[in-house]
């Protein structure tokens, strides 16, 4: 009878940690996993570096994953938020980087993160190689946490 109370215990423990644990890790690793091919957009009038996304990071399109990176606000008001794998002054827009290592960030909630704290994420990855106007990688229903050092 004990071993079968055993048995019980430890098959709840197991369930309820893979509920919890049920996102990926993620790295910026797996993000350089894409390629990247100029294409000229006849709406602006100019070429643009279209993604070819490799097979270990389009495994993880759809799912829920978790990242640590530099926050970045890039406009300073909160309208565009960014995680990077770089601080501010070495990220891809300061010409430090590749397009791969940003991630477009829609938090469930305003955060109170400051620029060039280092924080982890974790929400649902979408790829994105048509729209030109958003980052080729972007993150839904993002929560985070500031990372204490």
């Amino acid at each position: 009878m004990l071993s079968k109370k055993i048995v019980l215990v430890l098959s709840i423990i197991f369930f309820s940690s893979s509920i919890v644990t049920a996102q990926e890790e993620m790295t910026w690793y797996d993000l350089s996993d894409v390629k990247f091919n100029r294409v000229y957009n006849e709406e602006y009038g100019t070429f643009f570096l279209v993604p070819e996304f490799g097979e270990t990071i389009r495994s993880l399109d759809g799912k829920k994953v978790r990242i640590v990176g530099y926050f970045l606000d890039i406009a300073g008001n909160g309208e565009v938020l960014l995680l990077s794998k770089q601080p501010m002054a070495s990220c891809f827009f300061c010409g430090g980087a590749g397009p791969e290592t940003v991630i477009e960030v829609n938090f469930k909630e305003k955060p109170d993160f400051k620029t060039d704290q280092v924080i982890v994420i974790t929400g649902t990855l979408k790829l994105n190689a048509d729209d030109v106007d958003q980052c080729n990688y972007i993150m839904n229903d993002v929560t985070g946490e500031l990372i204490d050092y």
